[in-house]
């Protein structure tokens, strides 16, 4: 036995191990930090990288069950599921059990310790407690789901007077709420494509509050798409869940789907995709738009909707508006249970570079144009400067941009100042000090920067366009998505790792922008949207394949 599985409670004494790791959200504060396993970031994202067709498989498998398609987990959806991660841990306690020395491993996840002990060559002790973890997480995720029940209720009736903005036969821009987005004309996603093309309507996603609904709504041109939904649905949330069966729960990766059933479970999210489906479906079917195109991502909703279009001849038209590295395999046709049928009719690329990425990802070359990028508009080097400030753009995710912000403290310490950007959907709460700053604008904003320190987001892009030592920070208990192409790097380094590479990497030479990214093409949004139909005309087409 080379890996003693414990518990933080139930720590065995230290001169029976070497190493020690930690899985994600377990207690380590009575372990030494001196005997961690080394480099366990950077092996934890070697082993989440090498899962993939462990995920693609068993989504595939996982995707023929009713209920799968609620499931963030069957989409493989690493921002929106931590189920790969677990696969990773998984693999790790395979690797260190065949290697001679002995290393504890620590988990105070119910589930996670169960399928770790179920592995050769792990002498486990005593088990989280389960049955009243799992109880608990399932009356949490029935009261949510019943206080879901109620908003949705209310988000009916306060958008429904929205409606005849999107009369029908319209082309429809399908968005979420960001509170980047205006009524007059831009869009975060689409940029000012509705003010060149006026003909065109915005959706806007159920992930929208009636409140922000009602701002964006004031130019005439928008609805929100609860104003589709049946209240008398509504009243189903309580009762809609991701519910693997007994077979799919007891095979090799048993204790994993039950994990992500449980923590799935455990809140409103399966409730939600099954309102999103619902009210798209409803929209669809009423509205009879010509075409529909949203910022695609390939998560369930997108795909339940390029099937619920396709079978009423409407045109699904996914705009991949963001960038796509190698951890994002829900973007792969592998990651839907029936392939092609729920890809949308035509993807539209922001460039070159991620063009590639999806044909690599299987989607035929046919389905896909380049449309350009409304997101990230062209930008040049030459904003390197040793003198200016580091740059932090926090992750969405809390726990990453936590550790960003201390990352941040212990660099402005050393008497650098640091400009720390929020993240604008999932803003972070921190204590400002000497040298460590709040910054309200983005990284293209800024004259002269000495480096970027990113997590998860596009501006580890943005910062080798613009020709800055940008480094990719990894934590050691949960995965710091890529999102670079293909032969596009930053450093990455844990936080211990930071200051050494941060003193010596030297400023690259600028990405070169049109080898990646396209600047918004008018000729190829006119085309994909409108085919023949006058796009500055209030003209609504009415054959459904126009």
């Amino acid at each position: 036995m080379t890996i003693l599985l414990r518990t933080s409670r139930d720590l065995p004494p230290d001169a029976s191990w070497r190493h020690w790791l930690a899985v994600t959200e377990s207690d380590t504060s009575g372990l030494d930090p001196a005997r961690k396993l080394p480099r366990l970031a950077h092996r934890l994202e070697a082993a989440f990288e090498a899962c993939r067709e462990t995920w693609w498989e068993l989504a595939g498998r996982l995707g023929r069950t009713p209920s799968s398609e609620l499931s963030h987990s069957v989409a493989c959806g690493a921002f929106g599921s931590d189920f790969g991660l677990m696969l990773a841990w998984d693999r790790i306690a395979g690797e260190l059990a065949a290697r001679p020395e002995t290393t504890l491993m620590v988990c105070d996840d119910a589930w996670a310790f169960r399928q770790l002990a179920s592995r050769p060559g792990v002498d486990a002790g005593a088990p989280p407690p389960l049955r009243l973890m799992a109880a608990k997480r399932a009356l949490r995720g029935f009261a949510a789901r019943g206080k879901l029940a109620a908003r949705l209720i209310r988000s009916v009736l306060a958008t429904r007077r929205f409606k005849p903005a999107v009369p029908e036969g319209s082309r429809v821009l399908l968005v979420y709420g960001h509170p980047g987005s205006r009524a007059d004309g831009f869009d975060v996603y689409f940029g000012t494509l509705m003010r060149e093309l006026p003909a065109l309507r915005r959706l806007l996603h159920c992930d929208c509050p009636p409140g922000r609904a009602a701002e964006l709504a004031e130019d005439g041109r928008t609805a929100s798409l609860h104003g589709w939904g049946s209240a008398l649905f509504a009243l189903s949330m309580p009762f809609q869940a991701w519910r693997p069966t007994e077979d799919e729960t007891s095979g090799d990766y048993g204790w994993l789907i039950r994990r992500a059933a449980a923590r799935e479970n455990s809140g409103g999210g399966p409730a939600m995709n099954a309102w999103q489906m619902h009210c798209q479906r409803r929209f669809l079917e009423q509205a009879r738009p010509v075409s529909v195109c949203w910022p695609w991502e390939n998560h369930a909703w997108e795909r339940d909707l390029c099937r619920a279009a396709r079978s009423r001849g409407i045109r699904s038209l996914g705009y991949q508006h963001t960038v796509i590295g190698p951890h994002q395999i829900n973007y792969s046709v592998r990651a839907n249970m029936d392939g092609l049928v729920s890809i949308p009719d035509m993807v539209i690329a922001d460039g070159p570079a991620y063009r590639d990425e999806l044909v690599a990802w299987g989607l035929p070359p046919g389905r896909l144009i380049i449309g350009g990028a409304w997101r990230l508009p062209p930008v040049t080097g030459g904003r390197f400067d040793a003198a200016a400030p580091v740059f932090v753009p926090l992750s969405a995710i809390p726990a990453i941009a936590r550790m960003q912000v201390e990352a941040g403290r212990m660099i402005a310490r050393s008497g650098r100042r640091v400009l720390v950007k929020l993240h604008p959907m999932y803003p972070l709460d921190f204590a400002e000090e000497a040298n460590l700053e709040r910054t309200e604008t983005g990284i293209t904003g800024h004259a002269a920067l000495s480096a970027v320190i990113a997590a998860t987001g596009t501006s580890s892009l943005e910062g080798l366009l613009l020709g800055l030592p940008t480094f990719r920070l990894l934590p050691d208990d949960r995965l710091a998505v890529d999102i670079l192409p293909e032969g596009v790097k930053a450093v990455a380094v844990t936080p211990d790792e930071l200051p050494r590479a941060l003193a010596g990497t030297p400023p690259p030479a600028p990405l070169c922008y049109a080898e990646l990214l396209a600047a918004p093409d008018m000729e190829a949004w006119k085309s994909v949207l409108f085919g023949d139909i006058d796009p500055a005309s209030d003209q609504r087409g009415t054959e459904l394949g126009q």
